[in-house]
């Protein structure tokens, strides 16, 4: 293992949510720094994938420590229900697995959020996620 490139990560992370959303029923994902325009969309996901602190583990091994935070929105005024099913199908797809070096933890949510976009519902789910390098 070499120092990790944190773009293969992310592309890791946002090849296996992108495949999963095409399927039935296909949801469009937005992530960082991509145009988009939610007021097309009733339903879609947000993807923000951020890297925190890492830490020497010693022996010439470092943790590299992130988090993916997914935004599910939906339309207003329908309930909860849409929100809750498209969160259970994410939390499945990264829950304590690891894909291409990529620890993934439990995640945290679906959680209702307060202040959303006008005329839409949403929620939110958090998965914490570790890469260990060597330097």
């Amino acid at each position: 293992m070499a120092a990790v490139d944190l773009n293969t990560v992310r592309s890791t992370i946002e090849a296996r949510l992108a495949t999963e959303l095409a399927s039935s029923p296909a949801i469009p994902v937005v992530f960082n720094n991509m145009a988009f325009d939610s007021t097309t969309e009733d339903t879609f996901v947000q993807c923000q994938t951020s890297f925190g602190t890492g830490s020497y583990l010693g022996k010439g091994v470092n943790i590299v420590v992130g988090l993916v935070t997914l935004n599910v929105f939906t339309e207003e005024g329908i309930g909860a229900g849409s929100n809750l099913t498209i969160g259970k199908r994410l939390r499945d797809l990264y829950n304590n697995i690891t894909v291409s070096d990529v620890i993934f933890d439990s995640p945290v949510g679906p959680e209702i959020l307060s202040s959303s976009p006008e005329g839409k519902f949403q929620t939110q789910l958090r998965i914490p996620f570790e890469i260990y390098e060597e330097i």
